[in-house]
């Protein structure tokens, strides 16, 4: 399953922990994702949308 946002495209990023020592381990930040059922085109589909897609309104509910 990829971890893509299906309306912009939102996508996970590299990002470095870094301890008190400053030595750096490169871990993935994923976005926040949920399943929406939303109308495409006049047909219901399942889709993974990011949160500030939601927010914003950027697709019609259904």
């Amino acid at each position: 399953m990829s971890q893509v946002c299906e309306i912009c495209g939102k996508k996970s990023i590299k990002a470095a922990k870094i301890s008190f020592s400053h030595k750096q381990n490169t871990h993935r930040q994923l976005p926040n994702l949920q399943t929406v059922k939303a109308k495409i085109n006049g047909s219901v589909k399942t889709i993974k949308v990011c949160t500030s897609c939601i927010k914003a309104g950027k697709f019609e509910k259904a």
